[in-house]
């Protein structure tokens, strides 16, 4: 079922913590002294009544600062809750506990610590849909949190994603998942802006952002090859056979090893199935 519309507060919680408690002191000074200061200058009636009742609007200005107050501490709690939600993360079975609402909250918090801007949009919900919208360096990304272990993507979703990119004028899909993806799900995605993040990927990149949180230091550029996920190599054909597994008899995907810089065949089961070509 998908979540309903923000609400202002929504709207307001979602921008760091200063952000409201700035705009809501500046709203009540402005409410409080400004508009009643202003009306007076221009007299006539108008003008008469707020210099003899300037203190009318002293209630609205009060209600302004506590409601964007309130804003505030909510967003300061959020992200609090944000950040001890990865920093507590220790494998792929303590992600898989979250609930698909904090999971979407793990996923975007290891995105805004690699320099992301990270908008949660309201359009997804436990089914599904565009739960984080990624933005950096002019680029769009759209992005869907899969809270799954045991089921795999199809390339029904991953393809209805793909579908959505050209709608909302974003650069690049991801799909995140505690599991795998299916055979057609990986050949679907190659050669496409279609980024499919496993469950060992998801860690990998998690555990990254952990490391550069603890050792204090700016996240360095990202590249595909960084973590552990389906890549395309540019100088293969336009179809490539996809082969089985030789344990499982599951489809596999073409990773990268980030320490030796080559290519192989892993299972799209891993880690249940750790077979290799």
């Amino acid at each position: 079922m998908g979540r309903g519309r923000n609400t202002t507060l929504d709207d307001l919680s979602g921008l760091p913590w200063p952000v409201p408690l700035v705009s809501g002191i500046i709203a009540y000074y402005a409410i409080r002294h400004g508009v009643p200061a202003w009306m007076a200058n221009r007299g006539g009636p108008f003008g008469q009544a707020f210099e003899a009742h300037g203190d009318a609007l002293a209630p609205v200005a009060w209600m302004v600062l506590a409601f964007c107050t309130l804003a505030s501490l909510v967003s300061f709690f959020r992200a609090r809750h944000r950040r001890r939600l990865l920093d507590t993360r220790a494998g792929l079975d303590s992600i898989a506990t979250l609930g698909w609402r904090d999971f979407e909250r793990l996923v975007g918090e290891a995105y805004r610590r690699q320099g992301y801007s990270v908008e949660e949009t309201g359009l997804g919900g436990a089914d599904g849909g565009i739960d984080l919208i990624l933005t950096r360096d002019g680029q769009r990304t759209l992005v869907q949190c899969k809270r799954w272990r045991r089921d795999k993507v199809t390339v029904n979703i991953v393809r209805e994603m793909y579908g959505l990119l050209a709608h909302h004028g974003a650069h690049q899909v991801r799909i995140a998942t505690v599991g795998g993806f299916t055979r057609d799900a990986a050949y679907f995605a190659a050669g496409k802006p279609i980024e499919l993040i496993d469950g060992q990927a998801l860690l990998a990149m998690v555990r990254e952002v952990q490391d550069e949180a603890r050792s204090d230091r700016p996240a360095p550029a990202r590249t595909p090859a960084s973590r552990l996920t389906p890549v395309v190599d540019a100088t293969a054909p336009a179809i490539v056979a996809i082969p089985d597994c030789p344990r499982c008899g599951s489809g596999m995907a073409k990773r990268t090893n980030p320490r030796a810089n080559t290519m192989f065949w892993g299972c799209t089961s891993f880690p249940r199935c750790r077979g290799t070509r």
